[in-house]
Formats: C-alpha cells, structure tokens, sequence
C-alpha cells in the first residue's frame, strides 16, 4: 500500500507544471478541445491576453468590436458546431457588456463558457477602477458562476464550468478571475469534470412513464406532436424521424425546434406560436393527444394557457424537471435524455397513420395560403415583400444553408418560410427575443459550420445595434452573406402600434444611413434592391460569392405579419388578417 502511494504521488508529479493562473487558463482551453475564442481585451484580463499571444498557433482569438458580439458570436458558434462557445472580457463594462448574451444563452439552453477578468482580490468590494460584482450581477442569467481569486483553483473551477455549461440541458457559465490569481503561481494538472456532487444533469427514466405513453399514443385518435430544441441539442433528430414515421403523428415546430426536422417532411405540419401556421395553432385545441418532445410550453408558443389544450391529454418529454408542469400539467412526463426517450419508446409504439386527421391540417393550409402566404411570397402589389425574400434566398440555396435571423417582423418571416434540410440550420434569438443578435451570431455560425452557407436576415433595427461587428468581418473576412431587410421602422413595434394602439408609430419610423456605403467603407461587396426585377439575380450574386456580400432589399413599409394570435389570446383565436 505504500509503494503505491508512492507511485501516486510521483505521477502526480511528473504531470505537474509549474505556471502562472493566466498560462493555465489557456492550457484549460486546450485541454478542453477549444482552438476559437472571441473575446475584447483590458486591463483585468490583460495577464490571460498576453499569454494568449504565445498559443496563437493552438487558440485562435477574433477580436469583436464590443463584447455583447463576442457572446452573440459564441453563441452562433455553440448553435452550429454543438460545441461549447467561449468568449472572454475584461471587468466593469466589457462584463456587464456581456449581460445580454449570456440571458439569451441561457433562456435558449446555448452551452457557453465566458470568462471575465476581475480586479485584484485585495480590491474587491472597494468601487475599484472598473470593479462590478459580475458574480452577483450574473447570477439569476447563468447556468452557474464563479469567483476565482487563487490561481490553483483555476484548472479544477473552469473543468466545471464546461461540464456544467454543456451537460443536461445546457446554458451559459460564468467564470470570473481576480488580475492576482492570473499572475499568481500554481503547479498545473489538468483532469477534465465527469460529475458535480448534487448535480444530476440528466434525470432517470421511469420506465412505466414510457409505458403510459405509448398506450396514450397508441390509443389516440388525434394526437400531435410539438417539438423543440431539445431534439436539435440532444442530438436526437433521427430518432425523432423514426418516432413520427412509425407513428404517422403530424407534428409542428417551435421556432426553436425548426429544422429537427425538414421542412418538406410529409408529417411536418409547421410553425406553432404568435405568428405560426393556422393549422397547427387552431388544432393545438382539437387534437385529444399532445406531445410536447425538447419544449417548454413557451408563452409565445401556448397563448392564453386558460384554454390551451384542455381537451388533451399531454406527454411531455423533457430533461429539466423544472419545466415539468410549469405552465401545462402533464398527464405523463417522460424524463430523461430525449434521445434515449424516443429510442425506448419506439419499439412501444404501434405502426400507424392518421390520414384523416393529417387532412385537417392540410385543409388549414389551403386557407392560409390563400388568405396570406400566396401574396407574401408572391405578392401582387408593386413593392417588394419579405417573404419572397425568403422564397429568393430558397431558391439559391436549395434549402441547405444556415439562416440567422435577428428579432423582428424578418424573424417572424424567416422562421415561416425558409427552407432546410439538415439539422442546426435556424440560428435566431427565442426566449430573450434580442435585437442585435443576427450580425454577430452569423459570425460565430459560419465559424461553427466552415462548409456551409451562413445567411444572416436582419431588419434595419436590430443591424444598427450590433453594426459595429462590420469591422470584426472585415479584419476576419468571414464570407457571411448579410440581407436587411429594411422597410425604414421597428416593424414588429408598428405592427402592434397599427393593431392595438390605433396607429400611433410612437418612436418607430427609423431615419436610416446609407448602409451599402457603411458596408463598403469596410471593403464588404455591397448591393441595394429596389425593384423585383433585380432581386432574383442579386440574390443569386450574393449566395456565388465567396467573401462577405452586403445586400439591402427595401421592402414594402407597412407590411404585416399574419397569422398571428393576439397577446393573451387562445392559440384557436388566430388571426389571418
């Protein structure tokens, strides 16, 4: 027993190496498979950044123009490559400046590892230069946080941090560092986290649950499925094809969820929520069997939760229990990783169709097509529409490329009417609902998915607030294709003013730059369309293009987004004009 101490401890030893906390916090990195970060350097973090230059080789940095980008970046990245983003900051404002995008990682389940740097342990507390408690600040936003002031404490804290930000239901960790414990001095070993004492990541599956589902499913007459990101960040795209064929269950999307499945499936049945598919939403209140697969029951998604679903019995499928019967009861939650979930329930599952219920959703899509898609994609009026911005973009495409969309009546339509074909394609803001999300996070997509097209659809609105990140394309030449669809105001704001506040644009009409020449000043390829005759082949110039493009379409001012259910309205309450 002794020699085998001794044998321990010399191991121990040899795979120690003495360096200071800003070197082990790149070699945690490595370690940890990273080779890209963003990031905006300062004096707190200023030790990680010089050692930072020595890895430039191993660990590479693209410096955004703010660090909301660098979080909006990593999180584009996370959404199309399944890995953990990461991006790195400096104290007092480049912290709090990353605020944003760390709510919206973690109300959309994004993995991200964001570092900040901190004052001196010795000056904590005191209103520092550049001092702001980011733990405090960070705590109700993140997954988990955490302050290292002790520079040993580094390999085995940030090992946590990606473990925590990727495992379960993912999200966001923040990891702050006091400017003493980079400099500080500690004796490196590094061992990547397998587990979290109190921290069950995914819950187990009561096996009986998988039974009681698949008899409600097996015996219903009407059932539906709704799924979400849980499928896409499970990783459980085919096990839900082959659920749904078996099944014949038509099914519909979360904005989230979009592109879990193709778009073209025969049993997808579309988009639910504010402005989703008539046929989805109005049948939500008629199916008598709803499964909820990777979704939380969204407010946006359920409206009025007085009447929505009443008559159905519903079987959620979930990882976190905190979403179970937050907002809709289930009759039977099916806990657990919805990969091995679906897989268990399959063979449960009897072979079936519901032609006739499929039907009813077919015969809603007549109506909407008439009644709206019809003249947005194609419309009859002289002005350009979104929509057959997206039907252009379609086209080009072929379905296959990653489309970013910002927050807005352009998300609303992307969402609806773009077309995929693989997995991890749709990359917009959900939960938070960010403006100034598309530029950056379109960075950090293309990044993630080198091989394939990255669109970024952005209002006019929303672009000007994270502009800047022009110049991060610029110094990277990253060949994102940027489209504004710009119609001079905050559409989705002036929709509602028209709708519900009897058109008074209160704050809404922009007073737009020239912003094909703001692209060019950053030697971006830039092209503005006014007339539908261009728009086809400037699409087509955009997608052949190897760099960044630019293209600006102005469409129509005063269009709207329909259908769309009212705020506090039940989901059968949906309007189509």
């Amino acid at each position: 027993m002794e020699t085998q101490t001794q044998t321990i401890e010399k191991k121990t030893k040899v795979e120690t190496k003495r360096m200071t906390g800003a070197e082990a916090v790149i070699r945690c990195l490595l370690a940890e498979g990273v080779d890209l970060i963003y990031g905006y350097p300062g004096g707190a973090i200023m030790p990680v950044y010089d050692e930072l230059y020595k890895f430039q080789d191993q660990l590479h940095h693209v410096l955004t123009r703010h660090e909301q980008g660098a979080t909006h970046a990593a999180q584009g990245y996370a959404r199309t490559s399944g890995k953990v983003g990461v991006a790195i900051a400096t104290s007092g404002p480049g912290a709090t400046n990353f605020v944003t995008g760390i709510a919206d990682a973690q109300i959309d389940s994004t993995p991200m590892v964001c570092i900040t740097g901190q004052v001196g342990s010795h000056l904590l507390g005191s209103d520092a230069f550049q001092e702001t408690d980011i733990i405090g600040i960070s705590t109700p936003i993140t997954k988990w946080n955490h302050q290292v002031t002790k520079a040993e404490d580094i390999p085995t804290v940030l090992a946590k941090a990606f473990y925590i930000a990727k495992s379960g239901r993912p999200g966001p960790v923040l990891v702050d560092i006091t400017k003493d414990a980079q400099f500080g001095e500690l004796d490196f070993a590094y061992e990547k986290c397998k587990g979290v004492r109190s921290y069950k990541p995914v819950p187990k599956t009561d096996p009986k649950s998988i039974e009681k589902a698949a008899k409600l499913i097996n015996e219903a007459k009407k059932p539906m499925i709704v799924f979400g990101q849980g499928v896409i960040l499970g990783e459980a795209e085919e096990e839900l094809k082959n659920f749904i064929e078996k099944s014949g269950i038509p099914s519909a999307w979360t904005i989230l969820g979009l592109s879990a499945l193709p778009t073209a499936h025969p049993l997808n049945v579309g988009m639910v929520g504010m402005h989703g598919n008539y046929g989805p939403n109005k049948l939500t209140n008629e199916c008598d069997l709803l499964l909820a697969i990777g979704m939380r029951f969204d407010d946006r998604v359920t409206g009025n939760l007085n009447t929505y679903a009443k008559q159905a019995k519903i079987i959620h499928f979930e990882i976190d229990p905190a979403e179970v019967n937050k907002n809709v009861k289930a009759d039977v939650a099916v806990m657990g990783d919805v990969k091995n979930t679906l897989s268990q329930i399959l063979p449960l599952v009897q072979s079936n169709s519901h032609d006739a219920w499929l039907q009813e959703f077919k015969d809603y899509d007549v109506i909407e097509y008439d009644k709206v898609i019809k003249e947005e994609l194609f419309p009859s009026k002289d002005g350009l529409s979104m929509g057959e911005v997206l039907r252009g973009i379609n086209e080009e495409t072929k379905g296959d490329a990653v489309i970013v969309s910002d927050v807005g009546q352009h998300q609303m339509i992307a969402c609806r009417y773009a077309e995929f074909t693989t997995s991890k394609s749709n990359v917009t803001s959900g939960g938070l609902g960010t403006m100034g999300f598309a530029l950056p996070a379109a960075i950090g997509a293309k990044m993630g998915a080198p091989e394939r097209e990255v669109v970024a659809i952005i209002g006019d609105g929303g672009y000007q607030m994270t502009i800047q990140e022009l110049g991060t394309i610029f110094q990277t030449r990253v060949p994102v294709k940027i489209v504004v669809l710009n119609n001079d105001f905050l559409g989705m704001v002036r929709q509602w003013q028209q709708l519900f506040f009897d058109k008074r644009y209160a704050s809404t009409e922009m007073v737009n730059p020239d912003f094909v020449t703001i692209a060019k000043g950053y030697h971006i390829e830039a092209k503005r369309v006014t007339k539908r005759e261009d728009l086809q082949d400037a699409i087509a110039e955009m997608i052949a293009s190897k760099e960044p493009y630019f293209l600006e379409v102005c469409v129509e001012k005063e269009n709207n987004v329909f259908p769309m259910i009212p705020t506090g309205a039940s989901v059968s309450d949906i309007r189509l004009e």
